[in-house]
């Protein structure tokens, strides 16, 4: 897929789960993998886990375009996993959007 380097959007979201929790939050976490990169305007979805910190977790996405976003935020996966995710946290999602301004390597 080609697309227009500034309109890409990059996204970091910052799980945190409850120490009790935090296999459910892995299992959950990686129901959201295979569909969104199946998404279109998916350019990569990536689960990572904090190694100092386990119950930490960090989906590092991008998306085509800001439009693609909002249609990945609204795809019925994403709110079916979300909905039985929320009453596992410590803390609220932290959603981080960039735009990039390098050019790729």
């Amino acid at each position: 897929m080609s697309t227009v380097k500034s309109a890409e959007r990059h996204i970091i979201c910052e799980v945190r789960g409850k120490a009790a929790h935090r296999a459910r939050v892995e299992e959950l976490l990686l129901e959201l993998v295979g569909p969104a990169r199946a998404e279109a305007g998916c350019l990569y979805y990536d689960l990572y886990q904090q190694a100092d910190e386990p119950d930490t977790f960090y989906i590092v996405d991008g998306w085509a375009s800001a439009e693609a976003v909002a249609e990945h935020a609204e795809h019925p996966n994403v709110t079916k996993v979300v909905e039985r995710l929320l009453p596992l946290l410590e803390v609220p999602l932290k959603v981080t959007t960039s735009n990039r301004v390098s050019d790729p390597a």
